[in-house]
């Protein structure tokens, strides 16, 4: 049993010789909070490097289990109100904050019954368990207790989920039911892992690739431990969920598209503002601002447009774009991994005049796995805290005829180098931050960041193919729109369609990715706004600060600034900015 982070916070006051002083009572109440999550949330353990919950999952599905989080987020709370700010430094008050917006954040998310949707087609646990089930990501399978480890945390997923099927059992008896669509694009994820030719199973994978010191004995045993795994547990269970959701979810599942469906939407979305923007701003406003971005973006595409001598209207250039036989030149999916690392190599002389702060981890591009490459977007995957395991930007191929390279410059600047890449990595190196802040995510932080740095190809020397600066302008178009659909879908009623038409309009983006996309923005409220919102706040950042400094304005200073203090709310980037500003001037 998970013990209380609040008795061991009194516990250190208890046990001292003399009072403990504000910082300390601060690093040990972090230091307790970090070893709580981490146990509370074993996965993201694991996908830190730390292994000791390797075999372990718990059914965040249970009644018990969510009290057990709301009174440790509580705990943490009451313990933090108790240490005197004034006491801590600069980085200490940071700290404090962070951890501050972590519990309160966390405490309004569990208001809502979203234990009610614990599958989508994009984001929730049973993509995450297939990924570590392949044997090629953060799972280990390197020693037998490895392999022994996986057959008991898949134990515990089988339990999460039967949990997950009573669960939406419940959300049909309170009206609480994904849309549809959704459930359409879940059903065939759940059917391709009730694969019963084992050798094509993903779930059997890692025993055909055992490592070579394992002896004969430990490959027989543990061979016919996952044969029994798969057929008698994985399939079957898999199997009645699909069922399920093929049939009586579906029947009950809702046409419409947004969460103002239900009860509680309005309130939750008003969460999810701040949850991924980490700010007070309403949705009319975000959607104001995304009805204005588009409008400026159409205008600067016009101008690519007349570069490149096209003479048809924007929209009739958007289709020229996604068809153009010169921008799909690929027959092989290797050749299109070998094209990123071809823009990595264009652009790394360039990377020092930028960036004072680099990290070590090492770097990987890969390919989606095939059972989730079709609801996949490309995306980045962090490396271990050790750095043993390196960060990889994963890029879907489903039709690698079809692919288009128009925007490959701008994607390699955003999932890799410098955007997530060096921004995850950065943080998880950096030996001066807690612990908890190590792997803390703030998506209008996180995601802004990339965005921004989407911006920053030209001074990396890419962007010298107007399609590809093309590319970079669409990318930017994507998260502007993403304002306006967002906003639209889940409070002024449009519906998958209307999204679906507005993004066509707007974007070169092929229609199977806007699709996806749209349903991605059905399935998780709030998260798309994340990216043009933090890029609009660190731009105005850099742009306060070249117009305060003039000659004195260093952009590797101002990037080391922006890093070095990792995942924060955007309201704290801002001050920090504020004081170097101010500091450099005077």
């Amino acid at each position: 049993m998970r013990t209380s982070v609040f008795l061991l916070f009194v516990g250190v006051l208890l046990t001292s010789c003399t009072q403990p002083s504000a910082e300390e009572k601060l690093h040990t109440l972090m230091q307790s909070y970090h070893e709580q999550t981490l146990e509370m949330n074993p996965i993201s353990a694991t996908f830190q490097g730390d292994t000791r919950y390797n075999d372990y999952l718990p059914n965040y599905l249970d009644d018990e289990v969510i009290a057990s989080q709301k009174a440790f987020y509580s705990e943490t709370l009451q313990a933090l109100h108790s240490i005197n700010t004034n006491d801590l430094n600069e980085q200490e008050q940071l700290s404090k904050k962070v951890l501050r917006w972590e519990c309160e954040t966390n405490l309004m998310g569990m208001e809502f019954p979203t234990e009610l949707l614990p599958i989508n087609q994009m984001w929730t646990l049973q993509l995450t368990m297939g990924q570590l089930a392949a044997g090629s990501s953060a799972q280990p399978f390197a020693t037998v207790d490895d392999y022994i480890n996986w057959l008991s945390r898949v134990d515990d997923y089988v339990v999460w989920l039967k949990s997950a099927k009573a669960r939406m059992k419940e959300g049909i008896m309170q009206d609480v039911v994904l849309p549809k669509s959704l459930i359409r694009k879940v059903v065939p994820q759940l059917q391709a892992m009730t694969e019963p030719d084992l050798d094509k199973n993903i779930f059997y994978k890692p025993v055909k690739n055992f490592p070579e010191d394992f002896t004969a004995a430990q490959k027989d045993s543990l061979s016919a431990a996952y044969a029994d795994m798969v057929t008698a547990k994985i399939i079957p269970a898999y199997q009645d969920l699909a069922d399920f959701m093929d049939g009586t979810y579906l029947a009950a599942g809702r046409n419409s598209s947004g969460f103002n469906a239900y009860s509680f939407g309005e309130d939750y979305y008003n969460y999810a503002i701040r949850l991924y923007t980490t700010t007070d701003m309403t949705a009319d406003e975000i959607h104001q601002l995304g009805l204005s971005e588009v409008a400026r973006l159409r205008s600067e595409m016009e101008r690519v447009k007349a570069q490149v001598g096209f003479k048809g209207d924007l929209n009739a250039f958007f289709e020229h774009v996604r068809t153009l036989p010169k921008l799909m030149p690929f027959d092989d999916p290797q050749q299109l991994i070998d094209n990123f690392n071809a823009i990595h190599d264009k652009m790394k002389a360039k990377v020092d005049a930028l960036f004072e702060l680099q990290p070590k981890t090492p770097f990987e591009v890969r390919r989606v796995e095939a059972f989730r490459e079709k609801s996949a977007a490309a995306h980045y995957n962090p490396g271990s805290l050790d750095g043993t395991r390196p960060g990889v930007f994963y890029v879907p191929i489903p039709n690698v005829k079809e692919y288009n390279i128009f925007s490959d410059e701008d994607l390699f600047l955003h999932e890799a180098i410098p955007g997530h890449h060096f921004q995850i990595s950065l943080q998880q190196e950096d030996a001066s931050l807690p612990d908890f802040r190590k792997t803390l995510w703030y998506s209008a932080y996180g995601e802004g960041w990339a965005l921004y740095c989407e911006s920053l190809g030209t001074e990396l020397g890419l962007y010298d193919d107007p399609y590809q600066y093309f590319g970079m302008l669409s990318a930017e178009m994507h998260r502007a729109i993403r304002l306006v659909v967002d906003t639209g879908i889940h409070t002024k009623g449009w519906t998958r369609e209307q999204a679906i038409a507005y993004s066509l309009a707007n974007e070169a983006e092929p229609e199977y990715a806007i699709i996806s996309e749209i349903e991605r923005y059905m399935a998780n409220p709030g998260q798309a706004l994340s990216y043009k919102i933090g890029q609009l706040k660190i731009r105005a950042l850099r742009t306060l600060a070249e117009q305060t400094l003039g000659d004195a304005f260093d952009i590797r200073a101002f990037h080391r600034i922006v890093l070095e203090s990792g995942c924060i709310p955007l309201a704290l980037l801002e001050d920090k900015i504020n004081a170097w500003i101010a500091n450099t001037a005077s």
